[in-house]
């Protein structure tokens, strides 16, 4: 499994932010989003091949309960199977980030799914073949149902611009029955001046219709770097 880095900080997106935990990051993607915060695991994959019991190992060196395990896309990697059961059986609590497009039958604590909008598409004219790549592959319904049905779970998206809140509504009818209390809407930004500017209409939005609004904590801890 080629992994970008491990490093131990503070969850600062989603219903468990505030929970230290120990990253996992996995290195490679199916998609790219233009907006990729951490192209060293997407657009320019780095990392290591390590072995199941190594990344244990790296985990063991901190005396912490939550493991995340992201990337990149995790779930391209069929040794997530093991790391998780391993995980999982040293008492951990596990959450995988994952953007919802592929399966493995993993066990967890907190399945996140991040489906992506058609706004997170690169530019057509700089990444033709990725342009059209994203946009064939950034969703699948069928595969975050069966990820929500099988796992405690939240729906984490990331919202660029309010034509993105249309496309929303329009996944969630697609994919069926889900707890509104559990889907999370992100501002998209990496300085705390474009978060503050797309929050004044996204939490509002989360409010009216029962959703949770979810602010890049991370950011405003430790501003867009790396290993935090």
């Amino acid at each position: 499994m080629r992994i970008a880095e491990i490093y131990k900080s503070t969850q600062g997106e989603g219903l468990l932010t505030g929970a230290p935990s120990v990253f996992i990051r996995a290195s490679g993607c199916n998609l790219r989003c233009w907006y990729c915060d951490t192209p060293f695991a997407s657009w320019d994959p780095e990392g290591n091949d390590l072995g199941v019991d190594e990344v244990v190992a790296q985990v063991d060196e901190w005396d912490c309960p939550h493991v995340v395990i992201t990337g990149g896309e995790p779930m391209l990697f069929s040794e997530l199977i093991p790391l998780c059961a391993k995980l999982r059986s040293g008492g951990r609590h596990v959450t995988i980030e994952t953007a919802g497009t592929l399966y493995l039958p993993v066990e967890c604590d907190l399945m996140s799914v991040s489906p992506k909008f058609a706004s997170s598409a690169p530019d057509r004219d700089a990444h033709h073949r990725w342009h059209h790549r994203h946009n064939d592959t950034r969703l699948r319904p069928e595969v975050v149902r069966q990820l929500i049905d099988q796992h405690p779970y939240q729906l984490k998206f990331v919202v660029d611009g309010r034509d993105d809140l249309d496309e929303l509504q329009d996944f969630l009818v697609l994919i069926g029955d889900v707890d509104p209390g559990r889907v999370l809407l992100m501002p998209q930004g990496v300085e705390q001046t474009e978060l503050a500017l797309r929050s004044e209409w996204l939490r509002p939005y989360c409010e009216q219709h029962g959703y949770v609004f979810c602010p890049r904590k991370q950011i405003e801890w430790f501003g867009a770097l790396r290993g935090t």
